[in-house]
């Protein structure tokens, strides 16, 4: 009789349902999909989800859940199953459309998301999730809040334009705008004040954050997103696996000598840190040589500066991943002591 080695709940998220895919592997290797359920994303759909479970498994295997992160829909769920002291992993949702063309599955729903997601749990050695730091789930969430309002007062001040544009402007209507985009300053500010005392209460937040800070570009808001988005790279392994979180993986389609696709970043990872990197890369590559020389180099080779821009974005996020990793400050010298201890007399950008 074959042995049971491995259990896995394969959860498709979406923001009112939870698709659900039992799966198990043998001692012999062959997995096996045995069971498909939904249940509402809430508590009570929770708690179905754990007695069917607990009906549906060998109580002396562990059973791991794993689900993509959509959004915010999984968090609830996640914290849910933190809590009772479950096997939990969280795994980027390009992962898993990557892993889903390898499956040559033509009918993409939630029933055979959920299956792809329990077969990518059974085949992998997923990392354990682990509840992000109160602090940075804090600043998260005032970071995207301030965010929206950044883009709705965009929104409105692209109004008052408008309408002061116009022949014959209604005063009434313009005082009531500006008072709009008063009120929308004001609590952007309160919102910065509220992020950076958080940013002061722990120790390890602000070291991070200061170390950020170094970087040419890149202000305390930039620094928050980071660390916030990342959760201060608790589960982040090396440069690859953060570019490709932060959607900066290059894709690219070439088959024979017929297909050759342009290549280009994937977008498919988290926006935004993408956002947050745009403005401070343009002063990088405008005021440090190191990233003005790869901004150079690349605009050099291709003739497209935004191309070049994206990657003295990605540069600027490597670098704060390793800063913070190493607890070191950026040194603006650095490749010029380089070029000077080896004898150079060239400025030479190591990648």
């Amino acid at each position: 009789m074959k042995k049971i080695v491995k259990q896995v709940v394969g959860i498709d998220v979406a923001q009112k349902e939870l698709v659900v895919c039992f799966g198990r592997m043998y001692d012999d290797w062959s997995p096996e999909f045995y069971l498909g359920k939904a249940f509402a994303n809430t508590l009570k759909g929770f708690e179905k989800l754990m007695v069917l479970v607990k009906k549906q498994t060998d109580e002396t295997v562990a059973v791991r859940f794993v689900m993509e992160a959509t959004g915010v829909y999984h968090e609830a769920l996640a914290y849910f199953l933190e809590e009772k002291n479950h096997e939990v992993s969280i795994v980027l949702p390009n992962k898993i459309s990557n892993y889903m063309r390898t499956l040559d599955v033509k009918t993409v729903t939630d029933k055979t998301a959920s299956e792809a997601i329990a077969r990518f749990g059974l085949e992998r050695n997923l990392d354990q999730w682990q509840k992000p730091n109160d602090h940075y789930r804090k600043i998260k969430q005032l970071t995207r809040e301030r965010d929206q309002l950044v883009y709705e007062r965009t929104m409105v001040k692209n109004q008052l334009h408008a309408e002061q544009a116009e022949a014959y402007p209604n005063k009434s209507s313009v005082a009531r705008i500006k008072d709009r985009i008063k009120m929308l300053n004001k609590q952007a500010s309160a919102i910065k004040e509220e992020i950076t005392a958080l940013i002061a209460e722990e120790e390890e937040v602000k070291k991070n954050a200061d170390l950020i800070c170094s970087l040419p570009g890149m202000g305390i808001l930039t620094a928050a997103i980071i660390l916030a988005e990342t959760n201060g790279f608790e589960l982040i392994r090396n440069k690859r696996q953060l570019a490709s979180y932060a959607g900066f993986d290059i894709k690219e389609k070439q088959s024979g000598t017929s297909v050759k696709g342009k290549p280009r970043i994937s977008k498919r990872g988290n926006k935004h840190l993408r956002k947050a990197l745009h403005m401070p890369s343009l002063s990088a590559a405008r005021h440090d040589e190191r990233f003005k020389g790869i901004f150079v180099r690349l605009v050099s080779k291709h003739g497209v500066k935004m191309k070049a821009i994206v990657a003295v974005q990605r540069k600027l996020l490597e670098m704060a991943y390793i800063l913070c990793k190493t607890n070191t400050a950026y040194d603006i010298k650095y490749l010029e002591k380089e070029n000077v201890k080896n004898g150079r007399t060239k400025t030479i950008e190591i990648d």
